[in-house]
C-alpha cells in the first residue's frame, strides 16, 4: 500500500505527462513530514527554542570550531556548518533560476519549477533515474555516451540504456535518432537523454540540427507519445564555433507540448569551474504544468535527496551564492573560457592537418573533450599511450578514445597529439 503522502503527490500529478512517466520508485517516493519538515515549522514558530535539529547551537548560532572558521573567514557559521534545506538554500535556488533565464531568453514567460539543489550533476541523473526509470522503462541516449549513464541506469536501476548513433556525415545523426525514437515510442512513452556539449565527443548541435531534434520530439508528442527529455547541460556555454545552437534545448522543450516533460540538469560544476563543489540543480518544465504540480515533483525529488544524502553541502552553496553576486565573476569566467577555446583551436588545427589509418576524430566544436573512433582496441591503445608516452586518455568503449584537452596546457597539445597519432599508427603495422 502506498504511503498517503506519496498518494497525495500522485493525485496532484494525475493526468500530467509527469504523473504518467513515473517509475515504480517514483510512484512510491514522497517527502516525509518528519524531522526536516517539523524542523522547518519550528524555525518559523519556535520562538523560545528550536529543539528539532541535531546541531550544536550556542547563542542562537551553529557552533563552528575556530580551526574550521579560520579557513573561511567570509562565511558566517550558518553559511559554513549549518544544515542546508533539503531542496537547497532558497536564495541560491532563486538566483540560479534568474541566471538560467538570462542564459536562455526563450524561457521568458515560460513557467518552470524552482531549481532543486542536488549534490552534483551525477546525483541529479541518478535521482531522475529513480523517479522515471525502472525495469520496464529504459533510457535512450547517444552512442557513444558518458559511461556513468550506463552504470546508473543499468547497474543501479536494473533497466536498460538504449542508444542511437550520434554521428553521420560529420554531424548529428538525425536519421538514427528518429528511428530509435520511433522504436521506443511503440511502448507509448519515451525517456531520452540529450547531453550538449556532449561527453565524450565534445559536440553541440548546429542551429539547424537543434531545430530538427525539436521537430522529432514534437512530432511524436503530437501523436500521443508521453516523453521526458533530460537535458544534461554540464558543459553549457562552452561553444567554440559560430553555428551552434546558443541556448539549452530545455528552453524549447519546457513549453513544447503537453506530452513533453523536460528536465534541466546543470550547475556551477563546469560552468563556473568548481568541479569539487558537487553542487548541481534539477529544474522541471512542461507545457500546462501548474505550480502545485511542479511542487509535487519537487517534493518527490526531495524525498529522494532526504533518503540518500539528506541535503547538499552548505559551504558549496554559500560560496556559490556569494560568487554569483560578485561583479567580477563574468569577466573571470570569460578569461577561463578563452583558455579552453585556445586549446580547442590548437587541437582543431592539429586534427585537421593530420591523417591516420587508425584514428578518426569524431565531430567536436564545444566543451572539454574530443574523441577518436579507433580501428584498434581503444583500451589497448590507451594503455600503450599511457605506459610508453606517459599520457593519460580514456577508453570509453572498445572503439572510442577520449582526450580531455581541457586539462592539457596549450603548449603541450602538439606533443600530446603527435604521441597519440604515432602510437596509434603502430597498431596498423
Amino acid at each position: 500500500m502506498l504511503n498517503p503522502l506519496a498518494q497525495e503527490l500522485n493525485d496532484t500529478l494525475r493526468g500530467t505527462v509527469a504523473g504518467e512517466l513515473l517509475s515504480d520508485l517514483g510512484t512510491r517516493i514522497f517527502f516525509p513530514r518528519g524531522i526536516i519538515s517539523q524542523g522547518g515549522e519550528a524555525k518559523q514558530f519556535g520562538k523560545l527554542a528550536n529543539a528539532t535539529i541535531g546541531t550544536t547551537i550556542i547563542d542562537g548560532k551553529p557552533a563552528a570550531l575556530p580551526s574550521i572558521q579560520n579557513f573561511a573567514p567570509q562565511l558566517s557559521a550558518s553559511e559554513l556548518v549549518a544544515y542546508a534545506p533539503t531542496a537547497g538554500l532558497p536564495d541560491l535556488r532563486k538566483k540560479w533560476k534568474e541566471l538560467m533565464l538570462k542564459k536562455n531568453p526563450s524561457l521568458a514567460g515560460v513557467a518552470t519549477s524552482n531549481p532543486v539543489v542536488v549534490p552534483g550533476l551525477t546525483a541529479g541523473i541518478s535521482y531522475l533515474s529513480d523517479l522515471f526509470i525502472d525495469e520496464q522503462h529504459p533510457l535512450l541516449a547517444a552512442n557513444p555516451s558518458w559511461d556513468n549513464y550506463s552504470l546508473i541506469v543499468e547497474t543501479r536501476r536494473g533497466s536498460e540504456l538504449h542508444t542511437f548513433n550520434m554521428f553521420k556525415n560529420n554531424g548529428f545523426d538525425l536519421e538514427s535518432f528518429r528511428t530509435a525514437f520511433a522504436i521506443e515510442a511503440k511502448s507509448g512513452s519515451v525517456r531520452v537523454l540529450l547531453n550538449f556539449p556532449q561527453n565524450p565527443s565534445g559536440y553541440s548541435p548546429t542551429n539547424s540540427e537543434a531545430q530538427q531534434i525539436i521537430s522529432v520530439i514534437k512530432e511524436f508528442a503530437e501523436k500521443g507519445t508521453k516523453i521526458i527529455v533530460w537535458d544534461d547541460d554540464a558543459y553549457f556555454g562552452l561553444n567554440y564555433e559560430k553555428d551552434i545552437y546558443p541556448q539549452s534545448l530545455f528552453a524549447e522543450f519546457a513549453n513544447l507540448h503537453e506530452n513533453v516533460l523536460a528536465v534541466k540538469i546543470d550547475g556551477p560544476t563546469k560552468e563556473d569551474f568548481v568541479w569539487g563543489f558537487r553542487c548541481g540543480f534539477l529544474t522541471f518544465g512542461g507545457k500546462g504544468m501548474s505550480d502545485e504540480q511542479y511542487l509535487a515533483l519537487e517534493k518527490k525529488l526531495m524525498g529522494l535527496i532526504r533518503s540518500s544524502v539528506s541535503c547538499s553541502s552548505t559551504p558549496s552553496q554559500s560560496i556559490s551564492l556569494k560568487a554569483f553576486g560578485d561583479s567580477h565573476i563574468e569577466s573571470e569566467k570569460a578569461a577561463f573560457r578563452q583558455v579552453l577555446e585556445a586549446r580547442y583551436k590548437k587541437v582543431r588545427a592539429f586534427v585537421d592537418s593530420h591523417t591516420s589509418s587508425v584514428l578518426e576524430a569524431l565531430p567536436f566544436n564545444s566543451g572539454y573533450f574530443m574523441s577518436f573512433r579507433t580501428k584498434c582496441d581503444a583500451e589497448e591503445l590507451r594503455l600503450k599511450i599511457l605506459h610508453e608516452k606517459q599520457i593519460g586518455t580514456i577508453s570509453i568503449d572498445s572503439s572510442t578514445l577520449r582526450v580531455a584537452f581541457s586539462s592539457v596546457d596549450e603548449s603541450k597539445i602538439d606533443e600530446v597529439y603527435t604521441a597519440i597519432y604515432e602510437t596509434a599508427e603502430e597498431f596498423a603495422k
